[in-house]
């Protein structure tokens, strides 16, 4: 009977200094940072097993893929709640972080900036370079006047509505319906923050086309509300706004060089033949513009000229206008 009891006994002992050894050996694993500093963006598929994960996790050298890893999955209770999706992971952590930091899904962020001016080809193209979807599916809802509708824009496409900023998007969470939206619900945010002055004489979607051209004309802030006062004054006068950037939207295939035969070409933007406004936005405004065209300078310039320095000349006159393109655009006879 002794005998049995010291083999219990000692069996026992045994076990637990196995699971102590074991303990400790999962410890140490659990808790050992991985090597180097940095980040690193790991992007976890739908669908991905725990030994995929595991895989990944150790392809960019953040754990070791081995029997540990899927010990403390279990144990920790992390195997039905790691999340698909893109994680920015940091070298240093450790395996109980990295775990814990899938399991809460905070998604990696990826930012995106959309230039003041961009017209909706080249956003389109952007995106979709980008891998944040479909060209065509994109280009499809932005022209689709039932979309447009449904977020407040009553004219059938998004140009001048997609608002240029800097945009945080998560990789599978936002397809190109979304994103169009997110864009707009921005224009609509900065638009409500503006100040309109009362009884002004332009509705927002006037504004907007105004806006969009005053934004291909200057990259000067200082200079958007001139360039918007003599838009307006020449409105006001009955004169064609004369704006080359809308010449360059109404043409399918623009080499870089705008003749004379393309200022006399008809297109419903081809403000040197149209009078008043084009048939739209040229591009999409940023808050400065848009602000321009709502308080534009005081002013009774008609006529401008790029001093090739990224400024201009403005002018009251046809015959000073004509002076200033003699002395900065010598070889430019065109008068806006």
């Amino acid at each position: 009977m002794r005998r049995l009891v010291f083999c219990v006994l000692l069996l026992i002992s045994s076990m637990v200094i196995c699971a102590a050894g074991a303990g400790i050996w999962l410890y140490a694993y659990a808790s050992k940072p991985s090597p180097g500093s940095g980040t690193v963006v790991v992007e976890i598929p739908q669908g991905a097993g725990v030994r995929r994960i595991g895989e990944l996790l150790e392809e960019k050298h953040i754990l070791k893929n081995d029997i540990r890893y899927l010990m403390l999955v279990r144990l920790t209770g992390s195997a039905s709640h790691l999340r698909a999706g893109e994680f920015e992971l940091h070298y240093g952590w450790t395996p109980l972080q990295v775990l814990h930091h899938l399991e809460q899904g905070k998604m990696y962020y990826h930012s995106l900036t959309i230039p003041e001016g961009t017209n909706l080809e080249d956003i389109v193209a952007l995106f979709a370079s980008q891998g944040w979807g479909s060209g065509e599916k994109f280009v499809s809802f932005a022209n689709s006047e039932v979309f447009c509708r449904s977020l407040g824009i009553e004219q059938g496409s998004l140009e001048g509505y997609l608002f240029p900023d800097t945009y945080h998007l998560v990789r599978g969470e936002m397809d190109e319906r979304e994103i169009l939206t997110m864009m707009v619900h921005r224009f609509h945010k900065v638009w409500n923050s503006l100040s309109v002055p009362s009884g002004f004489a332009f509705g927002r979607h006037e504004v907007v086309i105004l806006a969009s051209i005053v934004e291909k004309e200057t990259g000067s802030a200082l200079e958007r509300p001139r360039i918007a006062r003599v838009f307006i004054n020449r409105l006001e006068k009955g004169m064609r706004l004369q704006s080359d950037p809308t010449v360059i939207y109404g043409m399918e295939n623009f080499t870089g060089d705008l003749t004379r035969a393309d200022l006399r070409e008809s297109t419903p933007y081809n403000t040197y033949v149209v009078s008043g406004l084009p048939a739209g936005p040229i591009c999409n405004p940023g808050k400065e513009a848009l602000s321009a065209i709502l308080h534009p300078a005081e002013s009774e310039a008609l006529y401008f000229v790029s001093r090739n320095d990224g400024t201009h000349e403005f002018s009251t006159t046809l015959k000073a206008h004509n002076r200033a393109v003699l002395k900065y655009q010598k070889n430019r006879k065109r008068p806006k």
